[in-house]
């Protein structure tokens, strides 16, 4: 029993599981924003995901949607590579509705912590409840490979280089780092809230919260998270509207 509790905590924490458990959200995400609307495509999607395609946006129509291949081509490599390290590559069912319920209380932790502070996370835009669904799900998948993966993966090696910290150090950092961008993120551009220090602490939190998760759990784990967080704020926004 205590190998199959070690088996499934170092596994669901691989790319290769990140990958096969957050792929439902990524093509949630993209009909959803398409089948919304077709000609306001940039103005729907979620904060990260459209720095991200604006940095692509020299292409053309491809800066549109070369986030979208950038993701799945990141972790296709990603998932080549660790493939070659797991003792099996067969998908365990049992272990994504695992992860599955872990998400969900990692979730509602994160809603219980933030709780404590008015509902301010996830402001409405665009006022209709499909739309901000769908917005969720594009949070927590792009949101989180954004701040979560690339940046705290970048920070410490940035830190480790200059500084030739040890591990735990330099990783602790890139996550307060990662976290400080994660919330003063939210305040940029024509939808960002008005520049807040107890709104800046409140997302900084989270931010620490999330990135620690992503360190221990993974990305798959970290974006569920996020997502369910973000739905559960909606939920409670749209029944109380």
């Amino acid at each position: 029993m205590g190998n199959k509790r070690t088996t499934y905590w170092k596994d669901t924490a691989t790319p290769f599981y990140s990958f096969v458990f957050t792929l439902p959200l990524f093509l949630i995400y993209e009909l959803g924003v398409f089948a919304i609307t077709k000609n306001d495509l940039m103005v729907l999607r979620n904060g990260a995901d459209v720095l991200m395609r604006q940095v692509l946006g020299s292409l053309g129509m491809f800066g549109m949607y070369g986030f979208s291949g950038a993701f799945l081509i990141g972790f296709m490599a990603a998932f080549m590579r660790q493939k070659k390290a797991l003792a099996s590559t067969a998908v365990r069912s049992e272990y994504l509705l695992r992860m599955l319920g872990e998400s969900v209380l990692w979730g509602c932790i994160l809603f219980l912590i933030m709780s404590y502070a008015p509902i301010l996370l996830m402001s409405p835009v665009l006022g209709q409840l499909v739309q901000q669904g769908v917005l969720a799900i594009g949070a927590g998948l792009y949101e989180e490979f954004v701040f979560r993966v690339v940046l705290i993966t970048g920070f410490a090696a940035v830190l480790g280089f200059i500084f030739q910290w040890e591990r735990p150090a330099r990783r602790t950092t890139a996550i307060v780092l990662a976290a400080a961008l994660f919330s003063g993120f939210h305040f940029v551009g024509e939808f960002g809230d008005t520049p807040n220090m107890f709104l800046f602490m409140i997302r900084f939190i989270a931010g620490i919260f999330l990135g620690f998760l992503y360190s221990f759990r993974g990305f798959g784990i970290a974006a569920y998270t996020h997502t369910i967080y973000d739905l559960i704020v909606l939920f409670q926004v749209s029944t109380r509207s």
